[in-house]
């Protein structure tokens, strides 16, 4: 989960979506607030660049400070590069609002999803959709599938793996009872036992002692791990989601903001058109030299 990983970041520096489905519309409605919705209803009165944001004409998006790569590039999440600053201008496109129109708040991640009135218009910061955390907030729809990933020390034998094959002959390791260790287990199917780890810290202390050749995480963990934690690894690539329902991302918005249903039909949009794939490959996959391995 992202709040995890957040509680690493501050030391050293993703669940089913089933949004309820709803029938206010996304046009100021000054007495009353739309639930939340994954669904394009009401998405017919979203016009455009006129919806009911916190300052008219103005499109408001938060994220934590500091905003870490490759999410957000050289911690500037006006600058448009990096992954998610560039979906966050994509969905205010979508909504009518130019790059002159958005506005960006810093608000911590932990306070993003937390019950309360929110002082932005949607908040963008890997913030895992959850059945406990949408009782306190809205979701759009996921703009991002968390994949896994491996990680390897360089130089080493499993970090010159080109292809899951290439790992069937490594010994590989994860946490026990993840989706990473079923990762392993299910495609992967390594010749060699995996080591099943009680944390993602032992996995850690495994690598860097030569007990495991590689371990498995999901992407953004791997992200971090390799930025600040086990800075002589690197990522050696990543899987394709291989079916079920993957944990994902989702923009966060007050809870029965009349904005839900417009910002989710946003980034239905940009997942139908191939803006959000194409987002994904060039930050999350070229830009950091993390294939997917087939």
């Amino acid at each position: 989960m992202r709040l995890d990983r957040h509680a690493l970041r501050r030391a050293a520096s993703g669940a089913t979506v089933a949004l309820l489905a709803l029938a206010v519309g996304c046009a100021p409605q000054p007495e009353e607030k739309a639930s939340g919705s994954t669904s394009a209803t009401g998405a017919g009165s979203c016009a455009k660049g006129a919806l009911a944001t916190r300052t008219s004409g103005r499109l408001t998006i938060a994220t934590d400070q500091p905003a870490y790569e490759p999410w957000f590039k050289d911690d500037e999440p006006a600058g448009g590069k990096g992954f998610e600053s560039a979906v966050a201008y994509a969905v205010a496109e979508r909504l009518g609002y130019g790059k002159d129109a958005v506005v960006w708040q810093s608000v911590p991640f932990n306070k993003a999803y937390a019950p309360g009135e929110k002082t932005f218009d949607f908040d963008i910061n890997q913030v895992s959709i959850s059945a406990e955390r949408r009782r306190a907030v809205d979701f759009s729809s996921g703009y991002y599938d968390v994949r896994q990933a491996v990680i390897a020390l360089k130089g080493s034998r499993a970090a010159e793996a080109k292809s899951i094959a290439d790992l069937k002959d490594v010994t590989l390791g994860a946490q026990v009872g993840s989706t990473s260790l079923d990762y392993i287990t299910d495609v992967v199917k390594p010749k060699r036992q995996p080591a099943a780890f009680a944390k993602n810290d032992q996995a850690k202390s495994a690598l860097k002692n030569g007990q495991v050749d590689a371990v498995v995480t999901d992407l953004p963990t791997a992200f971090y791990i390799t930025a600040a934690e086990v800075t002589d690894a690197k990522i050696v690539g990543q899987f394709e989601h291989q079916g079920g329902t993957p944990e994902q991302f989702g923009l966060v918005l007050d809870k029965g903001s009349a904005l839900t249903p417009c910002v989710s039909s946003a980034v239905d949009a940009l997942r139908k058109d191939g803006t959000l794939a194409r987002l994904e490959q060039q930050w999350l996959s070229d830009a950091v030299d993390a294939p997917v391995l087939t």
